[in-house]
Parts: structure tokens; sequence; C-alpha cells
């Protein structure tokens, strides 16, 4: 991992130049929760501005990125690192949260993240992926393999918005997904037994074969519905 990330810093020096204000890693890389098959390698590159010229300037760098399975880095300039925190507030709280500046200043940490609908967008956030497990499971249910891999793929996604769902009920969600999960059990008395089945799998403690995804399935879409409804009371 080090080394990609290296490899990528120099990469992103050589083509921006003084252009190039910081390079930021986020996300579970950065919180020491990094699994190297389901987690990706999530980055913030901040210029001090941009245009075509630096889209086209990123293309051979970012296409590198993506082809060793990683997102395209998050491609902002520096007025919109000001500017984007109230709609982007799940994405600004996680980086300034936990991240680890790869090069350039920190300019994140103290960056003021704007809740005005933060709430809201951690509602959709839940609903949209709940609703695309769903669309995906309907043509995948016959094949167990898929389903177990579909189901294992998206536990880390929604940690991510289940932590965020703690916050906004004044609890401050632990960065490991297995201590959160127990938060999550005491705050929304969900069962978080399929969470903690799908890490398992994912983590090799136990084999596929030992997991039945269709009721695992059915548990897992009532446990994460009882998140979202905990989160749209809060508009009450």
């Amino acid at each position: 991992m080090e080394r990609k990330l290296d490899h990528l810093v120099e990469r992103l020096k050589k083509v921006h130049g003084d252009r190039l204000v910081t390079v930021v890693l986020y996300g579970s890389a950065a919180a020491g929760d990094h699994h190297e098959r389901y987690s990706d390698l999530n980055i913030l590159c901040v210029l001090t501005q941009i245009t075509p010229r630096e889209l086209a300037d990123s293309e051979q760098v970012f296409r590198w990125w993506r082809d060793l399975g990683n997102p395209a880095p998050l491609l902002l300039s520096e007025h919109e690192l000001r500017t984007s925190t109230d709609c982007f507030a799940i994405e600004f709280h996680d980086i300034t949260r936990r991240h680890r500046v790869l090069y350039g200043s920190d300019i994140v940490s103290a960056l003021p993240v704007d809740d005005s609908f933060y709430r809201a967008q951690v509602e959709h956030e839940l609903r949209a992926k709940l609703l695309r497990l769903r669309q995906k499971a309907s043509g995948i249910l016959s094949d167990k393999n898929l389903l177990r891999q579909l189901l294992a793929d998206s536990v880390s996604t929604f940690c991510v918005l289940f932590r965020h769902a703690l916050a906004l009920h004044g609890v401050d969600g632990d960065m490991k997904k297995r201590d959160l999960l127990s938060q999550a059990r005491q705050q929304f008395g969900i069962d978080a037994a399929p969470f903690e089945k799908l890490l398992d799998l994912r983590e090799g403690k136990i084999k596929p074969g030992e997991i039945e995804p269709g009721p695992l399935l059915d548990q897992y879409l009532k446990e994460i519905s009882a998140v979202i409804d905990a989160v749209d009371r809060l508009q009450k």
C-alpha cells in the first residue's frame, strides 16, 4: 500500500507541479481498518484551480490509479474545498476526522463542516444504497456465490453510513467496524449478527458455504431499514 501511495504522489507532483496543494489519504486506510481485498484507497487531491488543462494532466495518473483497483482521486480546487462541505458533509466529516497528509499542507484538519443538510444526506445515502442493493440482489438471487459476494462487498459502505447515523444521534462512532456495529446495536436496537457474519467471511474466519445468503439478505435488509427509520425520525 505504501509503495502505491508513494508512486501516486510522485506522479501527481510531476504533472501538476506547484499547482498541487495537498494530497490526502482518508477512509479505512487512514483509520487503520484497511482490507486489501475489500477496501479502497481513498484520495483527496487539492489543486490551486481546476480547468480542462488540469483534467488533461491528471488523465494518465488517474487511469493508472483506477487500473490498480482504486477509485479515482477526489479532485477539488482550494475554493471548492472551502465552499462544498454543506453538500458533502458525510465525506468531509470522514476526511477531517481520519486522514493522513501524503503531500503538502494539512488544510483539512481545521476545515469547518456545514451540517445544514447532513441528516438529509445520511438518509438519502442509506436509502439509495439500500435500493441499489435490492436491485442488484434481485438479478442474482438464484446464484448463491454472487449473492454472498454482493453482501460482503456492501458491508463496508453500510458501516460508514451507520457511523454517520450514530453521529446524528450524538454518538462518536468507532472507526473499527466491529466496535461500530456494537454501538449501532446499543443505539438502534439492531441485530448486528448479519453484518458480523459478513465481516467473518471477508476475513476468512468462515467459509462461503457456511453462509446461506438468502435468509441473510432478508435479515440484513431489515436491520438497515431500522437504522434508516431512526435517521428519518430525527426530522420529526
